[in-house]
């Protein structure tokens, strides 16, 4: 279905459970060919129960909603080509962390 990725990739690491966006993982598959180098997805779906999650008054962030991925980075040549594709393609959530860049709609 994808190039680039499986779709148990993006399970929730504490349901198992992925109810991710097609549109998002689409154009997530396009900006690992616009970055020209593999990239592992450290998280997908959350599901409202996982820890990560439960906090937040709101219901629940982009996670949930299945419209966000973090990206792991070992580097920072991978970290600013991540966030500069991202934006270029559309991405409209970016955070960066030592480890990962987060992306999201």
């Amino acid at each position: 279905m994808y190039k680039h990725f499986r779709l148990e990739e993006f399970n929730c690491t504490h349901t198992n459970a992925n109810f991710m966006d097609e549109a998002f993982l689409t154009r997530l598959d396009m900006l690992r060919d616009e970055v020209g180098f593999p990239f592992r997805i450290t998280s997908g779906y959350r599901d409202i129960s996982h820890p990560s999650e439960r906090h937040k008054s709101n219901g629940g962030g982009t996670h949930t909603q299945g419209i966000a991925a973090d990206i792991a980075v070992s580097n920072g040549v991978e970290r600013m080509t991540i966030v500069k594709k991202a934006l270029e393609m559309g991405f409209t959530g970016i955070g960066l962390a030592s480890s990962f860049v987060h992306v999201d709609m």
